[in-house]
């Protein structure tokens, strides 16, 4: 998969992601249940005492997350492939934290909140194997990359 698929991949998921924790975060400040086909999940998951971390909403927190993925996307370079790869990776952790909170604490499955856990795990692999290829970058971008290698000093 060459950078560039890779890249808009990325976009996509991040856009799939903002999507869904902005519906979530627009549902919580509005007050509104949000829309599920799970057997009333995604309200007991949303009005549990785990819905909110230091006072922030959890999909605040997540829309904050995507919002800074997408900006990590728009910057070119190794730091923000880096940038990218580390925070989908905490996200991906955090969203595996919440997953567990639904299934062994609150006992119910939001199918909006497992969206975004598979968002979030598709962007911070896609993410590390574009940081990992980071090095070949520039051949997508058409620049012109000096190969590492031994340095011979003048005699």
């Amino acid at each position: 998969m060459s950078d560039r698929t890779l890249h808009r991949a990325l976009l996509i998921l991040t856009f799939v992601g903002i999507g869904i924790a902005g519906y979530l975060t627009y549902v919580h400040y509005r007050g509104l249940s949000p829309i599920c086909a799970i057997n009333q999940g995604c309200e007991k998951v949303q009005s549990s005492k785990y819905a909110k971390v230091g006072g922030m909403p959890v999909p605040l927190i997540g829309l904050i997350g995507y919002l800074g993925i997408l900006g990590s996307l728009l910057v070119r370079g190794e730091l923000a492939r880096l940038a990218t790869a580390g925070l989908a990776i905490f996200g991906m952790l955090f969203s595996g934290y919440l997953t567990f909170l639904e299934l062994f604490r609150i006992h119910a499955i939001c199918q909006w909140c497992v969206g975004s856990a598979i968002t979030m795990t598709a962007i911070a692999v896609l993410a590390t194997i574009r940081a990992l290829r980071a090095p070949d970058d520039a051949l997508d971008h058409g620049e012109h990359v000096v190969p590492a290698g031994p340095r011979h000093e003048p005699a």
